[in-house]
């Protein structure tokens, strides 16, 4: 049995129960992790458990009952190295996104879910810039997603093919034009080309110069 001081505190500030009650659920059923998920709906609560609980993790929704200043949310907080977690449920504006330490999409699969919180904790406040870098680093599913656009296949077509819905693949693309700061097909597919995700020969026909 893992003991408490092992335990990863995981606090989710979110209105919507079926959300909230969902995500715990996800995490709790996250293999080889040991996530101690509490759930909080209420702006009252939250300053309350922050203070006395000494969380690892807040994940929260950047419009949990209207906008709360993450200055404000880490000084409620005990926990020196807090980090906080965007929960985006609808569209987030990039500049919001930008204060938080990472952010998850309730599109996202648990495995996408797991790397994202345990990357935050792989690496030592020495490695800081290091930590930056690698959390821009795509997801499985988001690199699948990107061979599929430079392939040449429309979203609708890529929802098809990956049994997704339309919406979630256009999320998952606002995702990873995010991430690597590439907002055109042209630039994914030099990217696509230069990291090995495709060779050359598989989308010749759409790549042009």
């Amino acid at each position: 049995m893992q003991s408490e001081d092992n335990l990863l505190k995981v606090l989710i500030a979110e209105p919507s129960a079926i959300i909230r009650n969902g995500l715990s659920v996800t995490l709790k059923r996250i293999p080889g992790s040991w996530i101690q998920p509490v759930e909080i709906s209420s702006i009252e609560n939250l300053e309350h458990v922050l203070e006395t609980n000494k969380p690892d993790v807040l994940i929260i929704n950047p419009n949990f009952w209207g906008y709360v200043d993450m200055t404000t949310v880490r000084a409620w907080s005990a926990a020196s190295k807090l980090k906080i977690i965007a929960l985006v449920s609808s569209l987030s504006s990039d500049v919001i996104l930008k204060k938080y330490d990472e952010s998850i999409s309730i599109y996202d699969s648990p495995e996408d879910i797991k790397e994202k919180i345990f990357r935050l904790f792989d690496t030592s406040d020495t490695e800081k810039d290091k930590s930056s870098e690698e959390s821009e680093t795509l997801s499985s599913r988001e690199k699948e997603i990107v061979v599929l656009v430079v392939k040449g296949l429309t979203n609708k077509e890529i929802a098809q093919k990956l049994f997704l819905s339309t919406h979630t693949i256009i999320t998952h693309r606002r995702n990873i034009a995010r991430k690597l700061e590439i907002h055109s097909t042209a630039g994914l597919t030099v990217y696509a080309i230069v990291n090995k995700l495709v060779g050359l020969d598989e989308i010749k026909d759409n790549f042009t110069l």
